[in-house]
């Protein structure tokens, strides 16, 4: 309330699109009351001034002069004076008012998705008063990390563990941040994280595996030697579920074993590895199965044979 006669200025923070009652504490020596915003008289007494319909009067009394402002904006923000007139001289009570408008984000960037090595600008405007400070966070598979604060967010030469989703979060301490998302896809080249050689014997089921990671997704090629290889042909299958893909043998036969090539390719290019089918007594990295096998026998005797003298 605003009590009267005497001087005095206050401040009133509030909310937009809330209703604000402005009142003015009075005394039987009021003769005559008036509203007024800067120069502009709202409610004369009983009487309206004020074109504007958000405007009204709440109450008049011997006691109490109080208008309403209902659906309060920005433009409504100043200072407005209850006027009265007395036995003596006219005085007046002032009240600035001051609009907190909630931060809200009201541009933001699209979804993007470019090549590993590119430049990134991302841009996110918020209105609110206070003015809201803007955040940007990179939400990766290692948790929230903070990349920024400031309406733009630049990344140059972006690298592929960059990929994914970026908050913006506008806050203002008015009411909660409000919070959005955009997300950055990264194209890189396939590169095969995972191929190795297996050893079958003839007439055993054999699957040779490859993994790739890429972006966009990297499509599979198998070759023996400079022949392609498809499914149904030679008695082989060849499967592709996402990073993986395989190369099964149903009956493997001696033709089947050598060298075979895994080729993955997307737009951005390809890269290939080699991977070997062997049976029993081949030649692997310079070393012979059939030996291997025999060391382990031969190791697992001494051990036995050192075991049993000892006891």
């Amino acid at each position: 309330g605003l009590p009267v006669p005497g001087i005095a200025q206050l401040e009133l923070h509030f909310r937009s699109y809330s209703n604000r009652d402005l009142v003015c504490t009075i005394d039987d020596r009021v003769t005559r009351v008036a509203w007024l915003n800067r120069s502009t008289i709202l409610y004369a007494g009983n009487d309206k001034w004020s074109i504007d319909p958000r405007v009204i009067i709440l109450v008049n009394t011997p006691t109490q002069y109080s208008i309403m402002i209902q659906n309060v904006d920005v433009y409504d923000e100043g200072p407005y004076t209850c006027s009265v007139q007395t036995d003596n001289h006219p005085k007046t009570s002032r009240v600035h008012l001051i609009v907190q408008v909630p931060p809200q984000i009201m541009n933001i960037s699209s979804d993007i998705t470019v090549n590993e090595g590119s430049s990134v600008t991302l841009l996110c405007l918020a209105i609110g008063r206070p003015e809201p400070t803007v955040t940007w966070r990179h939400l990766s598979v290692k948790g929230q990390g903070f990349v920024s604060e400031d309406e733009y967010l630049e990344i140059s030469d972006i690298k592929r563990d960059q990929s994914g989703e970026y908050e913006c979060s506008a806050l203002n301490d008015v009411a909660a941040p409000d919070v959005r998302k955009v997300k950055i896809t990264v194209n890189y080249p396939p590169y095969i994280s995972k191929a190795k050689n297996t050893g079958v014997s003839v007439g055993q089921k054999g699957i040779l595996s490859c993994e790739a990671s890429a972006v966009p997704m990297a499509e599979f090629q198998w070759f023996k030697e400079d022949t392609r290889l498809a499914t149904g042909l030679g008695g082989v299958r060849i499967e592709n579920k996402g990073r993986i893909s395989t190369l099964t043998f149903f009956n493997v036969s001696e033709k089947d074993y050598g060298n075979y090539t895994c080729v993955a390719t997307n737009k951005l290019g390809n890269t290939n590895a080699s991977i070997t089918l062997y049976g029993p007594g081949a030649v692997i990295d310079g070393v012979n199965s059939a030996s291997r096998a025999l060391a382990c026998l031969w190791l697992s005797g001494t051990l036995f044979a050192h075991f049993f003298i000892k006891f």
